[in-house]
């Protein structure tokens, strides 16, 4: 959040109202978007909401912030809106049910807290990586194709960084017991990756005869993101050079079984309310590797105009952070590649995908 802030000129406007994603709240004490918003050092007037749609939730944070922007009391001139996300998957904890009665007899058993609340397809009892695997089955996408797509979803990602694409990455300071404290500036797992081994992986999901691995899907992250709004009159009375317009957002919704491909459907809805017939550029969250390739085949879309440098499969996926960073990485993409329009989109749990269209403007 103070990244995002120190890189405008905010003099005279206040953040009126903060919405932030979140989905495994457990363990974090109230209201997270608060403690984040207070912990910026932002006024204790900033109205504050934690939003969970699963994966989405930082998009719909984005979509929330805009919509108060275009219809409430929020729009007056001097209010602008934050938005983003944070999701920390290492610190999700593990549950313990029953244990307020207290276990009279047997064993007790420990949940994790990240498959439970984060990664379980409730409708259907089932990890969601074995949708993934329906998906590859349905689109007849093969474990060579996604082990392809995920070995150069890494090589985007490695070039992207090694070219300081991402200058919106905030420096993060992280104690340790002893010594100095460690700076993270880089995002840590596409360094980490060994892609002479992707092909020899076992499949992490259907044991016997999937096609979704640890490494063509996406990975378990810590991370956070924010993206600051305000209205044009606001811009330009302030003479502040925006980044991006929105031009229109959408949310779609079917069989939880089949939320893979629901961002083709959210695509649809975004870009009719844009009034847009194409993007230049595409971001599709890569929750696995088998969700990009079932989508631009949907979208008939060209890989070499979507997830330009990378996606989750290498970056990450903090869940309820990635909706949100994706609308930066697509800007990344307009930016150095001289684009325009581009579409940002991402499924989520129970079915459903959000989407968002934006113009480039600087």
């Amino acid at each position: 959040i103070k990244g995002a802030l120190s890189k405008v000129d905010l003099s005279g406007i206040s953040i009126r109202e903060a919405f932030l994603g979140n989905v495994v709240s457990a363990g974090m004490g109230q209201a997270p978007c608060r403690q984040a918003v207070v912990g910026a050092e932002l006024p204790l007037s900033t109205i504050c909401t934690t939003v969970n749609k699963v994966c989405a939730s930082g998009m719909k944070s984005v979509m929330l912030a805009a919509q108060s922007l275009q219809c409430s009391a929020s729009s007056r001139p001097g209010h602008a809106m934050l938005a983003g996300g944070f999701e920390s998957m290492s610190n999700i904890p593990h549950y313990l049910p029953g244990s307020r009665k207290g276990t009279q007899l047997g064993n007790a058993q420990l949940i994790d807290g990240v498959v439970h609340d984060g990664l379980w397809d409730v409708y259907n009892n089932q990890h969601m990586g074995m949708c993934g695997e329906k998906c590859a089955r349905d689109y007849d996408i093969s474990r060579e194709e996604q082990d392809a797509y995920a070995i150069d979803s890494y090589r985007r990602a490695t070039q992207a960084i090694e070219a300081g694409v991402f200058e919106e990455i905030v420096p993060v300071e992280v104690p340790q017991r002893k010594g100095d404290s460690i700076i993270v500036d880089t995002d840590e797992e596409p360094a980490s990756v060994q892609t002479d081994k992707i092909l020899n992986l076992k499949p992490a999901f259907d044991r016997k005869s999937g096609t979704v691995t640890a490494a063509n899907a996406s990975s378990l992250n810590d991370g956070a993101c924010a993206l600051v709004l305000m209205t044009e009159e606001d811009a330009v009375q302030r003479g502040i050079q925006p980044l991006a317009r929105i031009l229109g957002y959408g949310d779609a919704e079917q069989d939880p079984v089949n939320f893979t491909t629901t961002p083709a459907l959210a695509v649809d809805v975004a870009m009719k309310n844009a009034g847009v017939e194409k993007a230049d550029y595409h971001e599709i969250n890569e929750a696995f590797s088998v969700v990009a390739l079932a989508n631009m085949r949907l979208l008939d879309l060209d890989h070499a105009k979507v997830n330009v440098f990378g996606g989750a499969v290498a970056l990450g996926h903090p869940i309820g952070m990635s909706g949100a960073r994706i609308i930066g990485t697509l800007y990344d993409a307009l930016k150095q590649k001289d684009g325009s329009i581009g579409c940002a989109s991402i499924c989520n749990g129970g079915g459903g995908a959000s989407a968002i269209v934006i113009e480039r403007l600087n």
